[in-house]
């Protein structure tokens, strides 16, 4: 009878600590595979327990303990990445974003098999007005990823305006967009963006922008701007219009550092470049800039993408508008060749015409992308001008002669305006996140950037496993715990126990960007899993159009 004891003791007391609920205990197991962790330090082998979402174990774990093993021997385990700037969705894009209507458009497929995991949207002082309808729509819609909302300065300076805001704004009307930039913070926006090159904001004085960003301090909201201009001159200025005296990249870095001083608010020179042949090279002055004001306890960061040319870039047209005539559909070859026929207007249009070749990359460094002409399409304007025996201004010309007259410029032309030499040397800054300036496509859609399918693997791949200009640890911290730090993100960003499973498996060997500009529709190759709150929503590199994501709209919370 007493040894019978004895053993039922035993087995009592290993009942009492064995693991609860043995095998069901975890819902996923990622097992076999480093982490990568998001903080900058070098990759360790443990494998990763999921339970409700959350990142609950971290180690050599028991298999049996889990519902589902995923075995990703010879990979990575990363922190999804956090898009700093997204198109994903917005008040120009609410049939093509994630409040459209096609579930695999929500799903953002373009995005996720990228590894993105969280998008921070409404950029360019663009936003859906009031924030809480944008909200509802994303949260009632089923959305494939995270989302963080922006408030849009141009929007709520138009609100404030009207129509008239071709001037400053007055102290009542910047009350006013004070008073919306609190409520638009008590919907759930977790900052402001501004679009100071852009219709309405370009008329904004510094004093405004600090007045309506210094709204942001009481909740710890971050500003994200779109600079006055780029590279010497805003896209919006021609050298015809003598009255106007162009704002440079550099004033624009100097600006947002005044304002990001005076406030005291967060702040995030987006998307940095250096536009324009003639001004190549000038990364280095902005990066010397924003690191003094930084030493000096400025709270400045920045964030680039990874490649040579620009969103607008895509849409290159060589004539100025005022050159065109009217509208799309317009005859513009009839305008073009009544200028032409002015000796003044000729002189003028020229002189225009250079400017926007020199901005746009150089002869060379523009292509010809569609064209009725198919021989033409692949061609740089220097080879056009080799072709017709001109001067790459005549060229131009030549083009909207001798092509679609209802089109502006003849034929569709892609500008490659920034050097690698400058987009290396951002690449390669401990403050500067990663994010792509996309939005979500679909194969349908048509010839789009490449940036939208392989922003975050090229720069991992490419920048810093193939060409050793970071770390690959730095490149992934880039898009994950440093996008969070900006953020105010204290649950994701991380691999860690505690922390949402936002995740994503790379097969680093694999890992490519594969989009090209006449073939872009691919995705990148070697991201084999992604998980947003624990659901996978790409699983061995298919898209699986699941809807996890959710609104953020509390710093270092996911509801």
């Amino acid at each position: 009878m007493y040894p019978r004891l004895g053993v039922l003791f035993i087995c009592l007391f290993a009942a009492a600590f064995a693991p609860p609920a043995l095998g069901q205990e975890y819902d996923v197991l990622l097992a076999g595979g480093r982490v990568i962790d998001g903080t900058g330090n070098p990759a360790f082998y443990a494998d990763v327990a999921i339970r409700d979402g959350i990142i609950v174990e971290m180690g050599r774990l028991q298999p049996g303990r889990a519902r589902r093993v995923v075995d990703v021997t010879g990979k990575v385990i990363v922190p999804g990445f956090i898009d700093l700037h997204s198109h994903a969705d917005g008040p120009l894009y609410g049939g093509t974003g994630l409040r459209s209507p096609d579930r695999r458009r929500r799903s953002a497929p373009n995005l996720i098999t990228q590894g993105i995991t969280t998008v921070v949207v409404n950029h360019d002082g663009r936003s859906v007005w009031p924030i809480a309808e944008q909200r509802s729509a994303l949260e009632k819609a089923g959305i494939g990823l995270n989302v963080a909302l922006l408030i849009g300065h141009g929007t709520i300076r138009r609100l404030a305006m009207g129509e008239d805001f071709q001037r400053p704004a007055t102290s009542e009307e910047i009350a006013r967009m004070v008073e919306m930039v609190r409520q638009g913070v008590g919907e759930g926006a977790l900052g402001l963006s501004s679009g100071l090159e852009y219709v309405p904001g370009r008329w904004s004085t510094t004093e405004e922008v600090e007045a309506v960003v210094g709204a942001l301090y009481e909740s710890r909201g971050v500003y994200i701007t779109h600079e006055r201009a780029s590279g010497a001159d805003p896209m919006w200025y021609w050298p015809s219009d003598t009255t106007a005296r162009p704002t440079t990249f550099l004033d624009a870095v100097a600006e947002t550092i005044r304002i990001a001083d005076a406030t005291g608010v967060t702040s995030v020179q987006t998307h940095m470049k250096a536009r324009g042949a003639d001004y190549w090279g000038s990364s280095h002055a902005a990066i010397q800039m924003i690191e003094r004001a930084r030493a000096r306890g400025v709270d400045i960061w920045g964030d680039h993408y990874p490649y040579n040319t620009t969103g607008s870039d895509g849409n290159t047209v060589l004539i100025p508008r005022w050159a065109l005539g009217g509208g799309r559909g317009a005859n513009h070859t009839e305008a073009l060749q009544r200028v032409l026929a002015d000796e003044a207007q000729a002189a003028r249009l020229r002189a225009d015409i250079a400017h926007e070749i020199g901005r746009r990359g150089a002869a060379e460094n523009i292509l010809v992308m569609d064209a009725q002409d198919s021989s033409l399409v692949g061609l740089s304007l220097a080879e056009v001008a080799r072709r017709i025996g001109g001067t790459p201004v005549d060229a131009a010309i030549w083009l909207q002669v001798q092509g679609d007259s209802a089109r502006p410029g003849g034929v569709h032309v892609r500008g490659f305006s920034l050097s690698y030499y400058d987009v290396e040397s951002y690449a390669q800054i401990p403050w500067m996140a990663t994010a792509t300036d996309g939005w979500i496509v679909l194969p349908e859609d048509g010839l789009t950037h490449v940036r939208v399918y392989g922003t975050f693997p090229r720069k991992i791949a490419y920048y810093a496993r193939d060409r050793g200009l970071l770390s690959v640890p730095d490149a992934i911290r880039s898009a994950t715990s440093l996008p969070a730090r900006i953020m105010g993100f204290t649950d994701r960003g991380m691999v860690g126990e505690g922390m949402q499973a936002d995740l994503a498996v790379l097969d680093l060997e694999r890992l490519e960007d594969r989009s090209t500009f006449f073939d872009p529709h691919q995705y990148a190759d070697g991201v084999d899993y992604v998980m947003v709150g624990g659901v996978f929503v790409v699983e061995d590199g298919e898209v699986t159009e699941e809807l996890p994501g959710r609104v953020i709209v509390q710093r270092g919370s996911n509801n």
